[in-house]
């Protein structure tokens, strides 16, 4: 294991990542175990796992920690994130805290661990991740001696996630037959989904890669990259699906392509998604990342909801969501959240309620999103840069005087309007991230040649 202080860089904004085992190993499992204790003093815990190949031994280390020092824990085994929230919530206060041994999207030379209070509230930054990190890095071997908890196992899980999104999501008695196919990317949405489908006896689905494998030897399992989605956009020309469906590794995240195998952006997916969260909500606050298509706050007030902008990230997000009370949110990074759904997100929810707007309005894929792509975004571009700070100050001093409207929640968002050319306007943000020395820019203008043009100008900032 590496040494305590070279440990403090696994710990992200939003959950624990890092190679394993050479970084994240049984050693750091214990620890981690203790830290929690040590930290939260939870008497249970709720721990489960994904499908990697290192997840078995950091879960059972992790526990070896957690009871050594005193909390019980309830195993559920194999399982998605979405249903592991999910439990935690349904709980009812069963549980104090969960972990999930997982690295979501990460490629599998990486594993992780995501950590939630018992109202399934992320453990991230400004919310214990710090004090965690310091008291994991302090942490010795775990002591023995003391009182052991106990661990039970939990084989109702799957099924009681399954009847609780099926209750929420409110299908018709009656809908028509529906052919789509389904990437679920060797992830847990292959352990997931067979168990759900069987619910759905009307959808034929056309499955790629439902076997769980921890090496992920067919693609990364990460459908924000268009890349990945070679093989499910073939499958959906082919075979003249409604649409395509690919999830993450964790089964967190969802992305569409539509009947013509056009991959549809997180930002649409969020204002079409929020469009059918406003029908049974109206009026409903729905938030959207920094990133987000000005096309999206258009379309939720259209369809008369209240939107607003909220910083990138999940535990950034669950927290204003409770804060603000917003029914639904959505990041260009294609996770959803949902009120109802103790703030947490889940692609399986997400699909269900797509299908049940597509039965309602009898209509395609493609009927529900192309309108709402009125501009040319460019989509995120990360720069590697020596100090991320000074790039900052330095786009700041070029544009904030030029700004119309600013906004630092997130790094910094400048919007440039000129009610006498709106054809003219463009918007920009730019972010530093949390963990590599990476800023993330995203330009949107009324068409494709000016926002290539604001890119260009400002790329030889950046890189100047």
């Amino acid at each position: 294991m590496p040494t305590p202080e070279s440990l403090q860089h696994v710990f992200h904004a939003y959950d624990i990542r890092g190679l394993a085992p050479e970084e994240l190993d049984e050693v750091f499992a214990r620890r981690l175990g203790q830290g929690i204790v040590s930290q939260f003093r939870p008497a249970n815990v709720l721990v489960g796992r994904d499908m990697r190949i290192t997840s078995p031994a950091l879960e059972a280390a992790l526990i070896e920690g957690l009871t050594a020092s005193g909390a019980s824990v309830t195993r559920i085994g194999l399982c998605s994130t979405p249903m592991f929230n999910v439990l935690v919530g349904l709980g009812n206060g069963s549980y104090d805290m969960g972990v999930m041994v997982t690295a979501s999207h990460n490629p599998g030379k990486y594993n992780g661990f995501k950590i939630v209070r018992g109202d399934a509230s992320p453990v991230g930054q400004g919310s214990g991740m710090e004090e965690l990190a310091d008291a994991v890095c302090a942490a010795g071997e775990v002591a023995s001696g003391g009182k052991q908890g106990l661990v039970t196992e939990d084989a109702t899980g799957l099924e009681r996630y399954i009847d609780h999104i099926l209750k929420l999501a409110a299908l018709p008695t009656e809908m028509p037959k529906t052919k789509i196919a389904i990437d679920a990317g060797n992830g847990m949405a292959g352990t997931v989904l067979p168990e759900l489908l069987k619910r759905l006896p009307w959808l034929e689905v056309l499955p790629l890669y439902f076997e769980p494998d921890g090496t992920f030897p067919n693609h990364e399992a990460n459908p924000i990259k268009t890349e990945t989605l070679t093989d499910l956009v073939a499958l959906v020309k082919k075979e003249r699906c409604a649409m395509g469906v690919a999830f993450d590794g964790d089964a967190d995240r969802i992305g569409f392509v539509d009947e013509e195998g056009t991959p549809i952006p997180g930002d649409l997916a969020t204002a079409m998604l929020g469009q059918e969260m406003l029908r049974q909500s109206p009026n409903g606050l729905v938030l959207f990342d920094v990133r987000s298509s000005r096309a999206v706050s258009e379309a939720l007030a259209e369809a008369g909801g209240r939107p607003k902008m909220c910083k990138v990230g999940h535990a950034f997000i669950k927290r204003q969501m409770r804060e603000d009370g917003a029914i639904f949110a959505g990041e260009v990074s294609m996770h959803y959240y949902f009120h109802d759904l103790h703030f947490v997100e889940s692609g399986d929810l997400v699909l269900l309620l797509v299908l049940r707007r597509l039965a309602r309005e009898r209509a395609r894929m493609s009927a529900l999103w192309k309108p709402l792509k009125k501009y040319a975004h460019s989509g995120e571009i990360n720069f590697t840069v020596a100090d991320a700070s000074v790039v900052m100050r330095r786009i700041s001093d070029a544009y904030a005087p030029l700004a119309t409207s600013t906004s630092d929640i997130d790094g910094l968002r400048y919007e440039f309007r000129d009610p006498a050319r709106p054809q003219a306007d463009w918007w920009l943000s730019l972010r530093m991230s949390n963990t590599e020395p990476l800023v993330r820019l995203n330009v949107e203008s009324r068409d494709a040649e000016t926002t290539k043009k604001r890119v260009e100008e400002i790329t030889k900032l950046i890189t100047a």
